[in-house]
C-alpha cells in the first residue's frame, strides 16, 4: 500500500502469559451501568437502554503507563471498570450466543474530563470532548476467557494512592456482559479487536498530578497507573 503518510501504529493490548497481543479495533463505552453510581451522579435508575459511546483506539494506555494530566480540564476523574474483549461479532447477537464472541477479559479506566461532562449533560451536548481524549483508556493485559470462565460477578475496586475509592460486586451490573454485548451488536457490526467498557460503579472522583491508580478485578491482572504533569 502507498500511503502519502506514515499510517498510526496499530493500538494493542498485552496478554497475560504470552508474547502475543491483542489488536484494538474500536473501544465502546457502557455509561451509567451500576445504580449506585446513577444515583451519585444525579440521574435517573430506571433501567433503560446502555449509554454507549466510544473512545479513539489510541487513546489506549497499557498497564505501568504513565497518563499526563489532559489538557483542557480542572476536574480529571477515574472510572474503574471491568473491560471484555472479543475474538469475533456481527449484527444482531442473541444474548445467549453473546460469549462465544468473547476473547478475554481486563481491568479498565475510563478517564473522564468531569467538567466537560456536566457542561455537556446540562446544554443536551455530545459527550465527545469529555471522554474521547488522549491517553483516556488504560486497559491493563487481557487474560484469556479459557482461564477465568465468563465472568458475571466477582469483585471490582479501585485504589488511589493506595486508599479505596471504588468497590463492587459486578452481579450489580445493570446490563451485563452478555446482554451489552447483543445490544451494542444491534447498532454497531462487532468485530474481532473489539473493546467494551462495561461501566463504572460509585465512588468516582479526581485525582491530580503524582497520584497512582490501581484497577482490580477478581481473576485479572491488575491495572495501575501514574499521574504526570501535563504534556508540552
Amino acid at each position: 500500500m502507498n500511503y502519502a503518510v506514515s499510517p498510526p501504529p496499530q493500538a494493542y493490548l498485552d496478554i497475560t502469559g504470552s508474547d502475543e497481543k491483542f489488536p484494538v479495533r474500536r473501544i465502546y463505552c457502557i455509561g451509567k451501568n451500576y445504580t449506585a453510581h446513577i444515583i451519585e451522579m444525579g440521574g435517573d435508575v430506571e433501567r433503560d437502554p446502555p449509554v454507549i459511546f466510544q473512545k479513539p483506539a489510541d487513546s489506549v494506555v497499557r498497564n505501568g503507563g504513565d497518563i499526563h494530566y489532559p489538557a483542557y480540564t480542572k476536574n480529571y476523574h477515574f472510572e474503574g471498570e471491568m473491560v471484555v474483549v472479543l475474538k469475533s461479532g456481527g449484527y444482531n447477537i442473541k444474548t445467549e450466543d453473546a460469549s462465544s464472541h468473547i476473547f478475554g477479559y481486563a481491568a479498565g479506566l475510563d478517564m473522564t474530563r468531569r467538567d466537560h461532562q456536566a457542561g455537556a449533560l446540562e446544554n443536551g451536548l455530545p459527550w465527545e470532548m469529555a471522554k474521547s481524549f488522549d491517553q483516556s483508556a488504560p486497559i491493563g493485559p487481557v487474560t484469556r476467557v479459557e482461564e477465568t470462565g465468563v465472568i458475571t460477578d466477582g469483585n471490582l475496586s479501585l485504589t488511589v494512592n493506595g486508599d479505596v475509592k471504588q468497590d463492587v460486586d459486578m452481579s450489580l451490573m445493570i446490563w451485563k456482559t452478555d446482554e451489552i454485548i447483543s445490544k451494542l451488536s444491534e447498532q454497531y457490526e462487532l468485530k474481532a479487536g473489539d473493546v467494551i467498557m462495561t461501566g463504572t460503579p460509585a465512588g468516582v472522583g479526581a485525582v491530580v498530578t503524582g497520584d497512582i491508580i490501581n484497577v482490580h478485578v477478581d481473576g485479572l491482572q491488575d491495572l495501575r497507573v501514574r499521574i504526570t504533569e501535563p504534556a508540552g
